[in-house]
């Protein structure tokens, strides 16, 4: 996830509107209240109160840390070289939303920052809020869970207790994931940074594992990558004959219909990753961080190294995105 904050947030506050400078509010709080908790991980090491269990997972992160810059080429500052301990499972809860009859995202855009595919609350009650407002304008929404964001930069994110914890490849996952949000960022085009994201987390994680020796971690990492790729894949087959339902001009009885057989049978194929409501914004909340990931695992394969792949996605981001590769994904349908 991506919160981009940086010196123009008193001419946001000075401009912003009643409902976005309510939200900036909040967003400019949220995040520096997460930066005051921050400390130094060398303090925390150094603290004869740190845990144990906590001091050797500082120890671990800051090891991953290390490979991120010196074997993947991602940033070397400030990022990740602090810890923060929140009192809550989540750092920021994304509220994703879409038509009733589209598989397209529902775009929040603001001053200077752009569009994006989601808006992020470091409240979960004003999540919903938010959620509750959307659906009844009548848009499907789905409100997430987020343990991480990155400010592209602009401040040195900290480690968070929201995911510290996590098991070791899924720890080395999101700070590779996070970090590489620093490399490129294409204004207005959340698919292609989360993706482009996406397939630096999954290569980092196959180098650090093999670096560290670990053959049977890489062996279960390779395997969980296979099963988050055949459900990327069945979600992109379901916003396929989706798209194509909510393009054909039947009734809306009959859409409606269609709608939720699509989403019976995913269900009856993930039931426990597949939400009960039939809700195009929870396929919106896949596909923005799966959809392009096959692209850029090609520009990569075919770039013969990573400094070269960054320089052929930041010259994407600059000049219209994946779209100069490939044709966009599925039809838009009824509004």
């Amino acid at each position: 996830m991506i919160v981009r904050l940086g010196a123009w947030v008193c001419v946001l506050l000075l401009t912003a509107g009643c409902d976005t400078l309510g939200y900036y509010r909040q967003a400019i709080g949220g995040h520096f209240g997460v930066m005051q908790a921050a400390r130094p991980v060398g303090e925390w090491l150094s603290d004869p109160a740190t845990p144990h269990p906590l001091r050797e997972r500082l120890v671990l992160a800051q090891r991953i840390r290390e490979f991120a810059s010196r074997e993947l080429g991602l940033p070397d500052n400030g990022s990740y070289r602090s810890y923060a301990s929140l009192e809550r499972h989540y750092v920021v809860w994304n509220v994703f939303a879409a038509p009733r009859f589209s598989v397209q995202p529902h775009k929040e855009c603001f001053p200077f920052t752009g569009c994006v595919s989601y808006r992020g609350f470091f409240s979960e009650p004003d999540a919903r809020r938010h959620a509750e407002g959307l659906r009844a304008q009548g848009f499907d929404v789905h409100v997430a869970g987020v343990p991480a964001y990155s400010t592209l930069g602009w401040f040195d994110d900290p480690l968070l207790s929201t995911f510290i914890r996590y098991p070791d490849a899924q720890l080395a996952r999101l700070v590779f994931h996070e970090l590489s949000h620093q490399v490129a960022y294409a204004r207005n085009d959340t698919t292609f940074n989360e993706s482009f994201a996406v397939a630096v987390e999954e290569e980092g994680v196959r180098r650090w594992l093999r670096a560290e020796g670990r053959v049977t971690d890489l062996e279960s990492f390779t395997a969980a990558q296979a099963r988050r790729k055949a459900f990327a894949q069945r979600v992109k087959e379901a916003r396929t004959r989706l798209a194509q339902l909510y393009a054909s001009g039947v009734p809306g009885e009959a859409m409606q219909r269609g709608k939720a057989e699509e989403f019976e049978r995913l269900r009856a194929d993930y039931p426990k990753v597949v939400p009960a409501e039939a809700s195009n914004a929870f396929l919106v909340s896949v596909s923005l961080y799966t959809e392009q990931v096959p692209a850029f695992e090609e520009l990569l394969r075919g770039s013969g190294s990573l400094p070269a792949f960054y320089d052929r996605v930041r010259d994407l981001a600059r000049n219209g995105g994946l779209n100069r590769l490939k044709p966009p994904g599925p039809a838009a349908g009824r509004p």
